[in-house]
């Protein structure tokens, strides 16, 4: 009798739980703004739910897809050029609170560099799946590096440097994952030294925002005022929170209280209980990720698992960071919680790909 293959069960129900309790949070942190905005305090949630129906329906889609179908080259390449043609219309549409990040057609907005992120993995675990013999040649890595350098520099001049990172160690990841050599991951990792310092410290507000890190009780109500209200936000919450819809820090207090610092209110309103049951998702989903990972039948599949394992947890974790100070501030959405359309729906379909992996293992 043959085997019977189901789905990643505790993966399923994490990340349903997170999108849920994301949509809780999405209303509790934006109502007075959606009703300041656009006199409804529903705008934000609503539009919230739409991605979260439309990244279930992808979620669904590609569970029930054989995830080796993903490795025709007209599926890869196809989705490569769409996403460098998308990064690059961006710079020719109107700019949105100064940066060219979003593609818009009417109600509707897409923004690619969310896009790039899964068709980088995509990318990469079909590439490197045909080159594992040679993977440690620099005839190899040569399209790996023009690929993720185009798309970085893409990202990067929208300007969005936090992506760009994230981007970076995704790719890192999976590489590490395929057994690329230490010494070709130090050199790139050297390499990458001097273009970082040279992106931040050349660029007036990112180094605004190094200070404001480094000393943000010098300049609380300047460079440093938003992460002062997220860490007051946080001190607020104590244990167990004030409550649900509750919390004062995001009455025009913290700047982008919906998006990328969604986990202040949180931390405000549920406590340190509630931020550690967060956190203790995202371990989840990297516990079965690796797990599916492992077990997955071939090269592709296992590169897959660590390459949409790599681009949750490690949003997430830059996302944590920033929020209790720990790194310097980057636009990084929370995935499945943060305030985000594209974000929502590419992590959601990410999902899907993952599971459709647990049912071969």
């Amino acid at each position: 009798m043959p085997k019977r293959l189901a789905y990643d069960r505790p993966l399923f129900a994490t990340t349903l739980a997170l999108l849920t309790f994301g949509l809780v949070m999405v209303f509790s942190a934006s109502a007075l703004t959606a009703a300041e905005q656009s006199g409804s305090p529903y705008s934000f949630v609503a539009r919230q739910a739409v991605g979260a129906l439309i990244g279930l329906a992808a979620l669904v889609g590609l569970m029930r897809l054989d995830y080796r179908k993903l490795r025709e080259p007209a599926v890869v390449y196809s989705l490569l050029c769409l996403t460098v043609f998308l990064l690059g219309a961006v710079f020719f549409l109107d700019r949105s609170h100064n940066t060219h990040r979003w593609v818009r057609l009417g109600p509707l907005s897409l923004q690619p560099s969310e896009m790039a992120k899964p068709t980088l993995i995509l990318f990469l675990a079909y590439y490197l799946e045909t080159r594992l013999k040679t993977l440690n040649e620099w005839a190899t890595l040569g399209p790996v590096l023009v690929y993720l350098g185009l798309i970085c520099a893409l990202v990067v001049a929208e300007p969005d440097l936090g992506t760009t990172v994230a981007l970076a160690l995704i790719a890192t990841a999976m590489l590490f994952a395929v057994g690329l050599r230490w010494r070709l991951l130090g050199a790139g990792a050297a390499a990458s030294v001097p273009l970082l310092y040279l992106l931040i410290f050349s660029v007036p507000y990112r180094r605004e925002r190094i200070l404001a890190f480094l000393h943000p009780w010098k300049d609380a109500r300047g460079a440093a005022f938003q992460i002062v209200q997220s860490l007051i936000a946080l001190g607020s919450g104590g244990l167990s929170g004030v409550g649900l819809m509750n919390g004062r820090q995001k009455l025009f207090f913290l700047p982008e209280a919906h998006t990328d610092f969604i986990f202040a209110v949180v931390g405000e309103e549920f406590g340190w209980i509630g931020c550690a049951l967060v956190v203790a998702g995202f371990v989840v989903i990297l516990w079965r990720g690796m797990r599916i990972a492992r077990r997955a039948p071939d090269v592709f599949g296992r590169l897959l698992a660590v390459g949409v394992t790599s681009m949750i947890v490690i949003q997430a974790l830059i996302n944590f960071s920033v929020v209790t100070s720990l790194v310097p501030n980057k636009g990084i959405p929370l995935p499945f919680i943060s305030y985000g359309g594209s974000s929502l729906i590419f992590s959601l379909a990410a999902v899907g790909i993952l599971l459709s992996i647990s049912e071969q293992t």
